[in-house]
């Protein structure tokens, strides 16, 4: 084990060891998928990203961040790497998807009818939606 610094130590994983450049480390610039630090390093970006557009994280619960923009509400809620958007206003709804596929590399699923195992209905013509968990 090496130590540079005061706030770095590194590891030299067996088989990553060039015998010339054996006291040689590489510091990521970014984290890469799959190792310990990747979902907190993804958490932390995803939260500067959306913060920067107005989104308020949930002080309870913060996978859960809210925009308020006169009568319109959108709801980011963050599951690791799924994102359930709702809202009860289609183009900001529309803008915030845009937005987000500008700042992420990301797929829209359309209209979601499960999320973590739970089932989303919807009664549009009542305008009810329900969540149901009968699976378990």
């Amino acid at each position: 084990m090496a130590t540079f610094g005061k706030n770095y130590t590194w590891i030299n994983f067996e088989g990553f060891i060039s015998k010339a450049d054996k006291h040689k480390v590489c510091k990521l610039h970014k984290s890469i998928y799959g190792l310990k630090q990747a979902s907190r390093s993804w958490n932390i970006r995803f939260d500067e990203v959306v913060k920067s557009f107005d989104f308020i994280q949930n002080m309870d619960d913060q996978c859960v961040y809210k925009k308020v923009s006169g009568s319109s509400v959108v709801f980011l809620i963050l599951y690791v790497d799924d994102i359930l958007i709702i809202g009860n206003d289609i183009g900001m709804l529309s803008s915030v998807k845009l937005w987000l596929t500008k700042s992420f590399s990301m797929k829209d699923l359309g209209e979601a009818s499960y999320i973590l195992g739970i089932k989303i209905y919807r009664d549009r013509s009542r305008r009810i939606i329900g969540l149901s968990q009968s699976l378990y």
